[in-house]
């Protein structure tokens, strides 16, 4: 009996390191470099100096829904760093915080990094470490090719997409309309002038004059003047916060009052309309995917009372007019919502496999109707908005939420 009793437990400790040794999943959690049974270690760069300023609320509210996270217990369990540098908007500076996030503090990824030409600048260093570039805050259409850079992926619609909106929007609303464009000189500019002339297509010669400025430049009140004596009646402000509310003002200032259209990336009521002037900004128009945090018809929405109530708890200094509030809380619940789907395979594999297969998921502040799918061949995120006009206080929708699934 001993001997038999002997072997079977020989047989049993071989299985049991069998099972150890082949599956060491099964053993323990998978994890990659900035994750662990206790933390998420996740990087982020933001313009909270420099030109474009006005977006660093969307690092701060992004920390302070990591905040929220963190006090009800994490994710599976685990609290998130996360760790933001300031790149001033600048493309070197945004090289030298992407390695140091990467090489020094050891991040499992880079998440919600703003700015079309700040984020090219670090697109292939991104791959060739293998490190998602997750949910880059930029309308690019670049982001979306998992073919050639598998590990970064947008969040917003593009740039092209919206423009094409646009472009349907002045052919059916002002066929005979001369379309004077005002756009950023570097890729933000360039790609939304595309896509409007895409949209537009044989009615392309509708567009009389473009005209192009640096961010560099102090002001851009020249151009206006030059766009109003080219004959237009239509202006189309492809331009970043600071510009679009310089371009509102001169526009009234000089008595020029065409069609005018403002970029999503600039209808922040908060940081746009009212520096420019509520009087002067009646009735632009832009497209939107996201509720407006100064609306009073969402008082009663589910998704906005989470909101409010999370801004009051959190992040109470917080303007909630402002547009990168309520795009950072969605941007951080979408982040947060991969997290999840990860489980305990925290690779970097695994978080870009998941980001890559999300189905339907409507954060809080997003509009009725409007949902996040990906998959390993799409990486576009949001593909739908709707047109917007400013009125009184606020932006009003009108029309219904547009598709722009864009074609490859």
């Amino acid at each position: 009996m001993t001997a038999v009793r002997c072997q079977v437990v020989a047989l049993l400790v071989a299985v049991a390191l069998c099972t150890a040794m082949g599956s060491p999943a099964l053993a323990r959690n998978n994890y990659d470099t900035g994750a662990s049974d206790t933390e998420i270690k996740i990087g982020n760069i933001m313009p909270y100096s420099g030109p474009a300023s006005a977006y660093a609320a969307i690092g701060k509210v992004e920390e302070a829904y990591f905040n929220k996270i963190n006090a009800e217990g994490g994710v599976n369990g685990r609290k998130i760093r996360l760790i933001s540098y300031d790149d001033a908007y600048s493309p070197p500076k945004t090289v030298e915080q992407a390695r140091k996030l990467v090489e020094s503090d050891g991040v499992l990824l880079i998440f919600g990094s703003l700015g079309t030409s700040t984020n090219s600048a670090i697109r292939k260093y991104m791959n060739e470490k293998k490190v998602p570039q997750l949910f880059v805050a930029s309308g690019a259409s670049k982001w979306n090719d998992p073919k050639q850079y598998p590990w970064t992926m947008g969040w917003q619609p593009s740039y092209a997409s919206e423009a094409r909106i646009y472009a349907k929007y002045i052919m059916k609303e002002k066929p005979d309309g001369k379309i004077g464009v005002l756009y950023q000189n570097d890729d933000f500019g360039k790609d939304y002038l595309k896509g409007l002339k895409d949209g537009l297509g044989a009615k392309a010669s509708m567009i009389v004059l473009q005209e192009s400025y640096d961010t560099s430049e102090p002001t851009i009140d020249e151009h206006v003047v030059k766009l109003k004596a080219s004959g237009a009646d239509v202006f189309i402000s492809i331009t970043t916060p600071k510009f679009a509310a310089q371009a509102i003002k001169k526009a009234a200032e000089i008595n020029w009052h065409p069609v005018h259209i403002i970029s999503n990336v600039s209808a922040s009521v908060g940081g746009v309309i009212e520096p420019a002037g509520l009087e002067i900004s009646q009735g632009v128009l832009s497209a939107t995917y996201m509720k407006d945090g100064s609306d009073p018809q969402w008082n009663a929405d589910d998704g906005m009372k989470r909101f409010y109530n999370f801004l009051a708890k959190y992040d109470p200094k917080a303007n909630k007019l402002e547009a990168g509030v309520v795009f950072g809380y969605a941007a951080a619940q979408t982040m947060v919502k991969v997290l999840q789907m990860c489980g305990d395979d925290l690779t970097r594999e695994n978080v870009m496999k998941q980001a890559a297969s999300l189905k339907d998921f409507e954060p809080d502040t997003l509009l009725p109707g409007i949902k996040i799918n990906t998959a390993p061949d799409n990486f576009a995120p949001i593909e739908q908005l709707q047109m917007m006009r400013f009125k009184g206080r606020k932006w009003e929708l009108f029309g219904d939420v547009i598709s722009s699934e864009m074609g490859h």
